[in-house]
């Protein structure tokens, strides 16, 4: 297990969107070079750039033209040498994203394998059917007609995504090859290779692992384990192990009691339906346009008159900690490039506690860029592929200036439109304001940094969790010498908290908040931490 980890706080860039160097209107990478300095002052020690590599981008970059090159949007792959050597200067370390289970349709991998008579190295790189008209196999997505070979190919997602071949767990056809067939494990074999590409980079100057997209997925009819995925990812951390046993690997996976002991280092908890993380920050209806959210409906944990109380996510949770305790990480996340930004159902003062949770919870947590000021959810039309997902994917708000200071280019040449609402928020605005979100952000980051009792270590114990008389929604809990409690509700609560005898000192607090002989006290939308 990389010991960097045990301290790590992520902050997670979509490249298109950070900070544009050269005025075409798309981010780069020598602009996120310009900002490290601004991730180092949050408290970030992590990044996780998303997908920067050379693509056709009918999906944002998550359909890969050739895993070893930089688009040229961003710059080249020197400039991404020289992020990892900026970064490292500055304690930093960069996760990039690599995409296992699909390439794009222009890979020169997939093209090989198109021909009528495919050479013997990519025949069954990808998955293919043994004649055109075979499709319709239950839970694949076919195309055909689109290739010289008499043959229909699997996607994972869009059109222009084939499958990649790790085998099926169960074939079910002479064409469906078992995961320890030969040319499944030379998929994986090449995937091992553009790890080491980047992990080693150009003299030395590699990256420092990745999260790895749809990890869970690689494997065709694999059973409910993921015994087949598990398979896979157990090889590929055995080679991390041996070859680079400094290098993070982080799963979509957010079933970490299967990923984790698939090799993972960490795993996402996202918002699936019974994860009980969307019952904190995003349990709403959205209406059909996916422009806003439905009147009365927003029912999340953080928000002030929300109806949640945070049993739902501490039972789910407490069962994945002691089921993992010791394997790895549980990562807690803001947002990220997929979901609806965390500012889309809850006010500044609702992000700030919400930060509060995450950041003080045990595993390594992640941060989306713009949430940090508390960007918005934009109702942008599609981008990319984007879809629904692209009004999450707006420009970084550095400014209230021209373009909100993301680029100079002519505002019609922006990847994306910025936020045009006259009070967006902004990090030159929220700097110059001690008790903006931002700063608040800054200061639960530091108090994470001060003691190792407060970050990745899993020591946590639940003291309270539910409701009180009067509408406190209150949450306790304990870390090592560290009482914490939360209280998002508009009424205030009292709980008691024995395992804190007399009147520890307090070492932080939003709002009104107080332990003494043994009760916590928590005022409407607190929080405190408290050094028993």
């Amino acid at each position: 297990m990389p010991k960097w980890l045990e301290s790590a706080v992520f902050y997670e860039i979509y490249p298109q969107t950070f900070f544009d160097s050269n005025g075409d209107g798309i981010g780069d990478i020598p602009g996120i070079i310009q900002k490290l300095d601004y991730v180092q002052s949050l408290g970030c020690n992590a990044l996780w750039l998303n997908p920067c590599f050379d693509s056709p981008f009918k999906d944002a970059g998550y359909d890969v033209r050739d895993y070893r090159k930089v688009a040229p949007r961003y710059g080249t792959n020197e400039d991404l040498y020289t992020l990892f050597d900026e970064a490292h200067k500055r304690g930093i370390r960069v996760l990039l994203d690599l995409v296992a289970g699909h390439t794009s349709e222009e890979h020169e991998w997939f093209k090989a394998s198109c021909g009528a008579n495919p050479p013997a190295e990519f025949k069954n790189r990808f998955i293919w059917t043994d004649n055109w008209i075979s499709w319709g196999v239950e839970g694949l997505r076919f195309i055909a007609g689109e290739a010289e070979r008499n043959g229909s190919y699997i996607t994972n997602f869009f059109k222009c995504q084939p499958s990649l071949n790790y085998g099926f767990l169960r074939p079910r056809a002479p064409w469906q090859l078992p995961i320890d067939h030969p040319d499944c494990l030379a998929t994986r074999e090449a995937l091992k290779d553009i790890m080491r590409f980047w992990l080693k980079g150009d003299k030395g100057r590699g990256c420092d692992g990745f999260r790895v997209d749809m990890a869970d997925s690689l494997v065709k009819f694999d059973d409910g384990e993921r015994s087949g995925a598990m398979a896979v990812w157990q090889d590929v951390r055995a080679m991390l192990d041996r070859e680079f046993p400094e290098a993070a690997i982080v799963s979509e996976w957010s079933a970490p009691e299967k990923s984790l002991r698939a090799g993972f280092h960490m795993d996402f908890l996202l918002d699936h339906e019974g994860s009980g993380y969307k019952s904190l920050v995003r349990d709403y209806k959205i209406n059909p346009s996916f422009t806003a959210i439905e009147p009365g409906s927003n029912k999340s944990y953080f928000k002030k008159d929300g109806a949640n109380t945070i049993e739902p996510f501490v039972t789910f949770y407490m069962e994945k900690y002691h089921e993992t305790k010791g394997q790895g990480y549980i990562s807690l996340i803001t947002g990220n490039h997929d979901t609806a930004r965390i500012a889309a159902g809850l006010e500044p003062r609702e992000l700030a506690l919400a930060y509060a949770l995450i950041f003080t919870m045990p595993g390594v947590p992640f941060l989306y860029y713009g949430d940090e000021i508390g960007m918005r959810y934009l109702p942008l039309p599609t981008k990319e592929g984007g879809y629904t997902r692209t009004g999450s994917r707006s420009p970084m708000q550095w400014t209230s200036g021209k373009n909100a200071g993301f680029s100079a280019g002519p505002p019609e040449s922006l990847y994306l439109p910025v936020d045009p609402s006259p009070d967006a928020p902004s990090v030159a605005a929220q700097e110059a304001s001690p008790q903006s979100l931002l700063n608040t952000l800054r200061g639960l980051l530091r108090l994470r940094a001060s003691a190792p009792e407060l970050q990745a270590a899993p020591n946590l114990e639940a003291l309270f969790a539910g409701s009180t008389e009067g509408g406190g929604r209150p949450f306790v809990y304990r870390r090592g010498p560290f009482v914490l409690g939360i209280n998002p509700a508009g009424a205030g609560a009292r709980v008691p908290a024995p395992q804190a005898p007399g009147s520890p000192p307090r070492v932080y607090a939003i709002g009104d908040a107080a332990l003494v002989n043994g009760v916590c006290s928590l005022g409407p939308q607190s929080f405190g931490v408290w050094k028993a």
